[in-house]
C-alpha cells in the first residue's frame, strides 16, 4: 500500500521541488514542494542540487492525510490521526481530496460520503465535515482539513531545516477543475503557505524523468498509482511546453484496495 503511495509521491515531488528552487531564486527563503495526496502526503526540498525527501517524527517520507479530534480535545494530523482511526471513526477525516473544490450535490460526493465514518452536511451547497473536537461538535470546510495536513507537511519541514517556511509548490492531479485548483490554493492560504504554483501530478512525474529534455514534439501516456487513485493522463510535449490532452482512470483504485 505505502509503496504505490511512496513511489508517486517522490516521483512527482521531485518536479515540484524544480519549481520550488526557481521560485526561491525570488527572496522567499526555502520553497517546498507538497504532493497533497488523497491517502498521503510528501514534502521535499531542493538543495545544493539534489532533491531532499524529509522524514516525519515517525521517520516515513509519506505521511497519511489524516486528521482526527480526541474526546479530550487533542486534534491529530498524520500517523498519530491515522493510528487511532478504529477506535474513533466519526472524528477521523481522511481523503478530504474528494470533496475539495465540489459541490454537495455532485454524484461523485453523494457516492463518497456513503461510505465515509465522519458526517458530511450541506452548508451554501457545499459539503461540510461535521466532528466532536472533544468539548462541542464543529464545522469544517474541506479547505480547512487541507490546511491542517499542508500545515502538518510544514512543520515536518521547518523541523528538519530548522527554520521558517512561508513559500510552496503544490501538485493536483490533472483532471482539477478550476474551482478544485483554487481550493487548494486557499487550503494553503489558511495553513499559512503562500502556494506559488499549483502543478499538474503527471507533468510532474513526466519532468521528473527528464521527458521534457528531448527535444521535438512527442506524446506520452503518464500512469500515476496512488494510494487511493489510479490517474492515466496523455500528454503532448513540444519542446518543454506540456499539455494535457485526455485524463481518465479510476478514483477508486490504489494501493489501499492492494
Amino acid at each position: 500500500m505505502k509503496l504505490f503511495a511512496t513511489l508517486i509521491l517522490i516521483v512527482t515531488i521531485s518536479f515540484t521541488l524544480s519549481f520550488a528552487a526557481e521560485d526561491a531564486k525570488k527572496d522567499v527563503g526555502t520553497v517546498i514542494g507538497i504532493d497533497l495526496g488523497t491517502t498521503y502526503s510528501c514534502v521535499g526540498i531542493f538543495r545544493n542540487g539534489q532533491i531532499e525527501i524529509i522524514a516525519n517524527d515517525q521517520g516515513n517520507r509519506i505521511t497519511p492525510s489524516y486528521v482526527a479530534f480526541t474526546p479530550d480535545g487533542e486534534r491529530l494530523i498524520g500517523d498519530a490521526a491515522k493510528n487511532q482511526l478504529t477506535s474513533n471513526p466519526e472524528n477521523t477525516v481522511f481523503d478530504v481530496k474528494r470533496l475539495i473544490g465540489r459541490e454537495f450535490s455532485d454524484p461523485s460526493v453523494q457516492q463518497d460520503i456513503k461510505h465515509f465514518p465522519f458526517k458530511v452536511i450541506e452548508k451554501n451547497s457545499k459539503p461540510i465535515i461535521e466532528v466532536n473536537t472533544g468539548k462541542q461538535e464543529k464545522l469544517f470546510t474541506p479547505e480547512e482539513i487541507s490546511a491542517m495536513v499542508l500545515g502538518k507537511m510544514r512543520e515536518i519541514a521547518e523541523a528538519y531545516l530548522g527554520k521558517k517556511v512561508t513559500h510552496a509548490v503544490v501538485t493536483v492531479p490533472a483532471y482539477f477543475n478550476d474551482a478544485q485548483r483554487q481550493a487548494t490554493k486557499d487550503a494553503g492560504t489558511i495553513s499559512g503557505l503562500n502556494v506559488m504554483r499549483i502543478i499538474n501530478e503527471p507533468t510532474a512525474a513526466a519532468i521528473a524523468y527528464g521527458l521534457d529534455k528531448k527535444e521535438g514534439e512527442k506524446n506520452i501516456l503518464v500512469f500515476d498509482l496512488g494510494g487511493g487513485t489510479f490517474d492515466v493522463s496523455l500528454l503532448t510535449i513540444d519542446n518543454g511546453v506540456f499539455e494535457v490532452v485526455a485524463t481518465n482512470g479510476d478514483t477508486h483504485l490504489g494501493g489501499e484496495d492492494f
